[in-house]
């Protein structure tokens, strides 16, 4: 097996072998560049993470948190997983040449559709089944399953192939070791990731969840108008399935949801479940009619959607024009801009290091990588 180590770390500049071009995305701690091979003429994505420069620093991403990315990514071979290419290093960054997915994100596409039934949105959620189902017989969670990390490969297709991307948080889960962290993206997260409760493959299941809630409705089903209200939402399991939403959704679709929006992680469908429950794979002939004829309202999937892409946009906006204006300025290195909650004082306790992951789950960044 590979291992993450100086070899797979190429020490050469980048720009030697690529040529870097437009900005795809930007995120916390990363900038996402399309590219191409020079010597294949090949298309890329390049993501520039910035590399932390010491221990105690909290700007930028560790060292040993970019090979836990990278090991990861390397094991990983899948029709509906973004796939990693190379990797290169220098003093201040580390870029890995990731497979590009030109398609946009899923949601994005649905929006165009002019109509959409149940059983063409169980196709697109059986292919996010899969590619989590290969994660999770490997043992690793993806940690921040959410609709801008569903890309498509191509949109031009009548059945666009889905790839997972943004393997950032992603963890392999050792059996016999806790596991405990406050990270992700609020809307998504499980009670489990709220409550600083021991994480595993589950917390990935009740992210699917909320995903497809959000895939027959546009709505999101904990959403506050604050980050702290999110939270308590996704707590206390305060969600509905609102008629003005749902009045032609299938009552498999609705079962489906809410086992996978089970707090108690014993009793939430496993990967396994999920792909073999009936709205998934309907077991007679009743089931299939039942989602071939219940239609999706797309014109409250598009009001509500765009209502949350928008609220998304001016956040991503705001770093990168904050970015802009401080590169353009002068006023300090690109590195030191990054994280716009960043305390002055690099030494902290463990009890404050603890406190302040819990305020970052509360008032977080922008998505570490946007693809």
């Amino acid at each position: 097996m590979k291992t993450a180590g100086m070899d797979v770390f190429k020490q050469q500049n980048v720009e030697d072998f690529y040529e870097i071009g437009e900005e795809l995305g930007c995120g916390q701690f990363a900038i996402v560049k399309r590219c191409r091979e020079k010597s294949s003429g090949l298309d890329y994505a390049a993501k520039f993470i910035k590399k932390r420069q010491s221990r105690t620093s909290r700007r930028g991403v560790s060292r040993e948190e970019i090979e836990r990315e990278v090991q990861i990514l390397q094991q990983l071979q899948h029709p509906n997983i973004v796939s990693l290419h190379e990797v290169y290093e220098n003093r201040t960054d580390v870029v890995l040449v990731l497979e590009l997915v030109p398609g946009g994100e899923l949601f994005d596409f649905l929006a165009e559709k002019e109509s959409l039934c149940e059983e063409e949105a169980t196709e697109f959620i059986k292919q996010i089944l899969d590619g989590v189902h290969y994660l999770h017989t490997h043992q690793i969670a993806h940690f921040d399953l959410k609709p801008e990390n569903i890309m498509l490969l191509d949109k031009n297709l009548p059945l666009p192939r889905i790839k997972l991307i943004d393997f950032g948080l992603a963890h392999r889960i050792q059996k016999g070791t806790e596991f405990r962290s406050m990270f992700g993206t609020p809307e998504f997260v499980a009670p489990e990731v709220v409550n600083f409760e021991p994480l595993g493959l589950e917390a990935d299941m009740w992210s699917i969840g909320v995903i497809t809630y959000i895939l027959l409705s546009g709505a999101s089903p904990f959403l506050g108008d604050t980050k702290l209200e999110t939270l308590a939402n996704i707590s206390a399991m305060s969600y509905e399935f609102d008629e003005e939403f749902f009045s032609h959704t299938s009552e498999l679709a609705k079962s489906f949801i809410q086992q996978l929006l089970e707090k108690n992680t014993r009793k939430r469908l496993t990967i396994q479940d999920a792909l073999n429950h009936p709205w998934i794979k309907p077991s007679n002939p009743k089931q299939a009619l039942d989602r071939r004829l219940s239609v999706i309202n797309l014109d409250n999937f598009r009001r509500q959607y765009i209502r949350r892409r928008w609220q998304l946009s001016l956040r991503v906006v705001g770093l990168c024009n904050h970015w802009a204006r401080m590169m353009k300025k002068g006023h300090r290195k690109p590195e030191d801009e990054l994280h716009g909650c960043e305390s002055d004082q690099e030494d902290k306790t463990e009890d404050e290091t603890h406190q302040e992951e819990e305020q970052d789950l509360l008032n977080p960044d922008p998505p570490p990588y946007l693809c």
